[in-house]
């Protein structure tokens, strides 16, 4: 339980990180019952559904008993966001990612399914998803339809990088109403660090999900890329990709 306190306030410094936040703190984990945990923060933020959901899966996959979650973002006791992550993938209930979240004093709820629910006196886990299952569906029927969301899709996103805003869809990069262009594989290793700033990314993993994966074998495509990226970054001081020796390369997003 102590490991998945420190992995809870993790997600709640990487979410901080993402909103351009590096100074306030994340307050002292909350257990409010059995199975559920509350993460709040010294300051109001703003945060990106696609990184939250990307965060909170990437740390808690550390935790082996906790493979299935509902996570509720409340803002003035009301849920602000919310979703579904479930051991069986096909079971996931996520929504409404792209849609950048207004700055507010937000905490974070994440309730774990309990070892051996698979009985009607465990229901109130289930009637959660019920009701994340029909907000996302009445959402879905408000909006015109689109393609399912897959592993290998880019979903609408905006990042703040610093002073910057990076637009992954438009391919373009943003500040004090200035338009950067990126090519396709810029953005693609630039998501990769967006939602992970501050993280040493390894080299093996950018060539993989970026070239290899495709059935591309790649010498010095990465570094070249990589400088193209700094270049074209160079005037935002906040943040900048610097590399890690022996490892990979980092995105480092200062105050």
């Amino acid at each position: 339980m102590a490991r998945r306190e420190i992995l809870l306030r993790r997600i709640g410094h990487e979410i901080l990180l993402q909103s351009g936040d590096s100074t306030s703190r994340v307050l002292p984990v909350k257990k409010i019952a059995k199975n559920e945990y509350q993460i709040s923060f010294e300051k109001a933020f703003t945060f990106q559904p696609e990184s939250l959901v990307h965060t909170t899966q990437r740390l808690l996959a550390k935790d082996p008993l906790a493979s299935d979650y509902v996570v509720n973002v409340l803002n003035s006791a009301r849920v602000a966001y919310g979703y579904a992550i479930s051991k069986n993938k096909k079971d996931d209930i996520v929504a409404c990612l792209g849609r950048k979240q207004p700055v507010a004093p937000y905490l974070i709820n994440i309730q774990f399914k309990p070892a051996g629910i698979m009985t009607a006196k465990n229901g109130y886990l289930l009637g959660s998803l019920t009701v994340l299952a029909f907000v996302g569906f009445m959402f879905l029927k408000s909006v015109q339809p689109r393609k399912a969301f897959v592993a290998d899709s880019q979903p609408t996103s905006i990042f703040p990088l610093g002073a910057m805003s990076f637009d992954a869809e438009a391919r373009k990069l943003l500040i004090n109403g200035k338009t950067i262009d990126l090519t396709r594989t810029e953005t693609r290793v630039l998501r990769i660090f967006a939602l992970s700033p501050n993280e040493t990314i390894e080299r093996s993993r950018l060539q993989k999900e970026i070239w290899e994966d495709e059935g591309v074998i790649v010498g010095r495509s990465l570094d070249m890329f990589i400088s193209k990226l700094r270049k074209k970054m160079e005037f935002n001081t906040s943040v900048k990709i610097v590399v890690i020796r022996g490892k990979g390369y980092k995105l480092e997003i200062s105050a």
